[in-house]
């Protein structure tokens, strides 16, 4: 079965789009993986974040990035948010504003 890949909303394509080069094609390959895989590969590509939230964990030489996704629908994997971390830790207001669009997109689909 391949999956498909829906973005939130078009600021979050584009955001991915703007990524630094090395961790876009980090993402890319991830990405690839989940459309013929399906979207739990496991660390160290991707992370159960709990409540149904995922993170793709993308790196490069220009830093690291996560990105969130569900699967709310059959086939289909929908990224949420991102960010390029600066700290160890997830800041709570990223993983706040993936929590939000995932209940959002949870009750579109209910």
């Amino acid at each position: 079965m391949n999956w498909e890949i829906i973005y939130y909303n078009e600021a979050v394509r584009l955001w991915v789009d703007s990524l630094p080069v090395g961790i876009r094609a980090y993402y890319a390959r991830i990405t690839g993986e989940m459309r013929q895989h399906g979207p739990n590969l496991g660390m160290p590509y991707t992370r159960a974040m709990g409540d149904e939230l995922f993170e793709i964990r993308a790196k490069g030489k220009e830093g690291i990035a996560r990105i969130f996704y569900c699967t709310v629908l059959q086939g289909k994997i929908i990224i949420l948010h991102g960010f390029v971390k600066k700290t160890d830790k997830t800041p709570k207001r990223e993983l706040a504003t993936a929590r939000r669009r995932l209940r959002e997109v949870q009750d579109e689909n209910t």
